[in-house]
């Protein structure tokens, strides 16, 4: 494979992971302006009072904005009297490795790995890498570009398997919590678009 495409390629599995995980965070983020704002337009009493139950309850937008992703979801369904998601939950774990995939890209720290002792750091403690390949190898089909010499991550996990499973998982956390909530999903318009084939 010419390293053009190959580069391609690597640049369309990275854009759909980080546009996941910013999909998500959109998502929660305007829920909670639409409720702080009283932007909220549904014609439906019952969903304006939901809203208005998350505006009164959250009141300081600064602890929200600064609530880790998950924590947002996880309280806004608290506030609204719903079932949180829990650990176990597949899509809840789905959607936490997600995010330290895209955590690990956006905020990378070199870590020494011994040649020979795969997967161990210097201080004999499981690296990023070892720690992903444990969380991840039969979650997606594995990047069929990637050489088979190569670590598991990033090289054979970002691929096509991984862009997928990434939309594939982020729409189905984001739908259970819309219907954990009994809202409509603001997305719904723009399903078809979210498509990786």
């Amino acid at each position: 494979v010419p390293p053009e495409i190959l580069l391609k390629h690597e640049a369309f599995i990275l854009n759909s992971v980080l546009s996941s995980v910013a999909f998500l965070e959109s998502t929660i983020n305007e829920l909670y302006a639409d409720a702080a704002d009283e932007a909220y337009f549904f014609s439906d009493d019952k969903h304006e009072a939901l809203l208005r139950q998350i505006r009164e309850k959250w009141t300081n937008e600064k602890n929200f904005d600064r609530a880790p992703m998950i924590t947002k979801y996880q309280k806004i369904l608290t506030i609204g009297e719903r079932l949180p998601f829990e650990g176990g939950d597949r899509a809840f774990d789905n959607i936490h490795d997600l995010i330290e995939i895209r955590n690990h890209l956006m905020h990378y720290k070199r870590e020494w790995v011994v040649i020979g002792d795969w997967g161990k750091q210097d201080s004999g403690e499981e690296t990023t890498g070892a720690r992903f390949e444990k969380n991840l190898r039969k979650k997606f089909a594995i990047n069929p570009l990637a050489a088979g010499n190569l670590p598991f991550f990033p090289d054979k996990c970002l691929g096509h398997g991984c862009a997928e499973w990434a939309v594939i998982n982020s729409l189905i956390f984001c739908d259970e919590f819309f219907r954990r909530l009994d809202l409509p999903a603001p997305y719904e318009g723009v399903r078809g678009e979210m498509a990786t084939r």
